[in-house]
């Protein structure tokens, strides 16, 4: 089963983390996302890709680039970092695909529409880029101006794959995502290749609605039911998922997963 998604991992340090992706190789999980957060970034980011790169060749990872935790002192410098983060990875990464996110906090002339837009000029379109995409905004305006930017990001002929926000509103995820694909369908101008969807999946607990309830993560739209009840949370994350396999939409899976606990709920819960 877990051959058929991504499992995302967060570390410490790279004892941390050679221990978490041997945990992975011992359950056949390869394909891997870095999160771009906490320590993993700046010069520890570039030691995880050659890290990995060298001891772990055979592992399929995207790396995620936030422009707001990877930004260095101005625009021109900050720039010039991501490109020869780019290049590290084509290096180390057998995967051609790095995730590109604004970040928590979008910098000003600094986030991902503008980096997209100025590789024009630096870049093939050999190199490709996911891009993020929240289909649970309830705010008519706000969702527009959500599938407005998606629009402009698929237009730089960069884009690879579209990686959807978590959240708890089954049908405003399905309406998005009839959107999404009318448009994937009729703007062929844009589509060069197939685009990837990828969809956000936390496997509820008690310990992850408590703490999210205390300090809800920005861009993450979950209900009271879902918060409220852990029973209720699970009936709708098996509704998100099963719509997911439904619409050929591979799930990362961004729940804690490195031990054997955690290994088998979460085995249990996605079969």
């Amino acid at each position: 089963m877990f051959n058929n998604l991504r499992v995302e991992i967060s570390f410490k340090d790279l004892d941390q983390l050679n221990k978490k992706l041997e945990f992975c190789v011992n359950k056949k999980i390869y394909k891997i996302n870095i999160p771009c957060k906490g320590n993993i970034k700046k010069d520890f980011l570039l030691e995880v890709v050659k890290f990995i790169g060298i001891k772990y060749k055979s592992l399929d990872v995207i790396y995620h680039y936030s422009l707001y935790h990877q930004f260095h002192k101005n625009r021109s410098l900050s720039y010039q970092k991501f490109l020869n983060f780019i290049e590290l990875n084509k290096i180390y990464n057998k995967s051609n695909e790095i995730l590109l996110v604004s970040g928590s906090k979008k910098r000003e002339q600094f986030e991902v529409l503008d980096v997209l837009e100025k590789l024009k000029f630096d870049l093939s379109k050999n190199t490709k880029f996911g891009v993020a995409f929240n289909p649970y905004f309830f705010e008519v305006k706000e969702s527009q101006i959500e599938r407005d930017r998606l629009m402009h990001k698929l237009n730089t002929y960069f884009v690879k794959s579209i990686w959807l926000q978590f959240g708890s509103n089954v049908y405003q995820l399905e309406k998005e995502i009839k959107f999404l694909n009318q448009m994937l369908v009729n703007s062929h101008q844009f589509i060069d290749n197939k685009i990837d969807i990828y969809g956000s999946l936390f496997i509820p607990s008690k310990q992850f609605l408590a703490r999210f309830k205390f300090r809800p993560w920005k861009g993450i739209f979950l209900s009271n039911k879902y918060l409220n009840s852990l029973e209720e949370s699970k009936k709708i994350t098996k509704k998100i998922l099963d719509f997911y396999y439904k619409n050929s939409i591979i799930p990362l899976i961004e729940t804690e997963l490195s031990t054997e606990k955690q290994f088998i709920e979460s085995q249990n819960f996605i079969d």
